[in-house]
């Protein structure tokens, strides 16, 4: 259901004005009150960024705040709302339908009569149908309410594009792990909100573990963080340690310095396995990877990277196999990424290897570095002047469609690098019938 702010109580409440009651999560209660609270997303709330010269100057404008779950999107709409001293009403897209929107417009437009702005804050606004989305549109035109949309999915798809016309859509990041460290450390020192009033220290290492097993959702780090609380004082502890973390995530952490040594030592045994065709060790080291807690977003770049380096156009299918993997690990979210994760992974280890078209790119990049900017040769020149034509340009450029097999006889190389040759296809998988009809090619032009 929906629920507002203002001076006085109103249809929805008066929740944002009073604050969370003190029985109410860590989290909510932490909410930041002013942008100096905000934790995260300096691309918009850092000096001279959009946003934040946007809330100073109260200009209120719809937006849409795409982010993943705990980035602060209601945080940063109440900051918003606060700023500008605007009614605020909360409205869950899952929660409620086209009455409690009706609702909510009526009470918009009696604070508008007062003089007052009033922003809407729809919560998954994804989950809006095209009829509820429809029947938002005319008072965000009209300016009955200022729309501040939060979803977790891509907007293109999943609002209507006159809406989206209608608002400035705004991506905001996961937490950096510095970021969820201070949130932290802001908690336990916070004594009105916080945890500050029960003296509570946490060791580095559950810390670095609590960190990482939030993958830069603030919200989840306090829910853990509340969690872990309530046992030490269950057991009489003034220490958050790893063990106790762990129990309060009913998660194990593992030994994995994600900005260590062991990373990399994992990560390099994992390429090397997809690159030496061992399916099973690959699956080993990617689920030590991912059950540690590493982003698994990271596993998914690395598999793309090695497709285009290591399997290359041996089995071209390869990089559009990981390329899907990573869409569909951002698409269905952990744990169930790990699936596609692992069919990527045994593709790419069991299908054929070549490292050819990374081998050409570097022989190019080196040609380029030596060679500078050579001259584009005359018969490649466009030409769409006649002075340019009379210069020559495009003159004896022959229409590969116009020639048998598409084989022209003219080189296409700078004149001071024709004949050299970058990309060597190997006998391997597809790249074998490639080899053929470049050879085919070559005799063709020779003739």
């Amino acid at each position: 259901m929906a629920r507002g702010s203002t001076n006085q109580p109103t249809l929805f409440g008066d929740r944002v004005a009073e604050g969370p009651p003190v029985d109410a999560p860590l989290a909510e209660r932490m909410r930041p009150r002013s942008l100096e609270e905000f934790v995260g997303q300096a691309h918009l709330l850092g000096e001279h960024r959009l946003l934040r010269d946007m809330i100073e100057g109260q200009r209120l404008h719809s937006l849409i705040l795409w982010g993943p779950p705990g980035s602060g999107k209601t945080s940063l709409a109440q900051v918003i709302a606060h700023r500008a001293d605007a009614h605020f009403v909360l409205f869950s897209a899952v929660l409620s339908g086209v009455k409690e929107l009706r609702q909510a417009i009526e009470e918009a437009r009696h604070e508008r009569r007062l003089g007052r702005a009033t922003i809407l804050f729809i919560d998954e606004i994804h989950r809006f149908n095209k009829a509820q989305q429809d029947a938002l549109l005319p008072h965000v035109e009209a300016g009955v309410v200022t729309l501040i949309g939060a979803t977790t999915e891509n907007p293109s798809f999943e609002i209507i594009a006159p809406l989206l016309s209608r608002t400035s859509v705004l991506v905001l990041q996961p937490l950096s792990p510095d970021e969820v460290a201070a949130l932290v450390r802001r908690v336990l020192t916070d004594a009105e909100r916080g945890l500050g009033a029960r003296a509570l220290t946490i060791d580095a290492a559950a810390l670095e573990f609590l960190v990482e097993q939030s993958h830069g959702d603030g919200r989840a780090a306090l829910n853990v963080l509340e969690s872990a609380a309530d046992l030490a004082r269950h057991r009489g502890a003034a220490a958050l340690t790893l063990p106790l973390v762990e129990e309060a995530a009913q998660h194990r952490a593992m030994r994995y310095d994600k900005g260590g040594e062991e990373h990399y030592n994992i990560a390099s045994a994992f390429i090397k396995s997809l690159r030496g065709s061992d399916p099973d060790a690959a699956l080993y080291w990617m689920m030590r990877m991912l059950e540690a807690g590493e982003d698994p977003l990271f596993v998914a770049r690395r598999m793309v990277i090695l497709a285009a380096e290591d399997v290359g156009l041996a089995d071209p299918q390869a990089l559009a196999v990981a390329v899907a993997a990573k869409d569909a690990v951002e698409f269905v979210g952990m744990p169930e990424g790990r699936i596609p994760l692992a069919e990527a992974a045994v593709y790419l280890a069991t299908a054929p290897k070549s490292n050819a078209s990374f081998k050409a790119m570097l022989g190019a990049a080196a040609d380029v570095a030596a060679h500078g900017p050579l001259p584009v040769p005359l018969h490649l020149r466009n030409a769409p002047t006649g002075l340019m034509k009379a210069l020559g340009y495009g003159r004896g450029y022959e229409y590969a469609h116009d020639q048998p097999d598409q084989v022209v006889g003219h080189a296409h190389l700078p004149d001071r690098l024709v004949g050299q040759r970058y990309y060597q296809p190997t006998a391997n998988g597809a790249e074998r019938a490639i080899a053929e009809r470049l050879a085919a090619a070559a005799r063709r032009r020779k003739q």
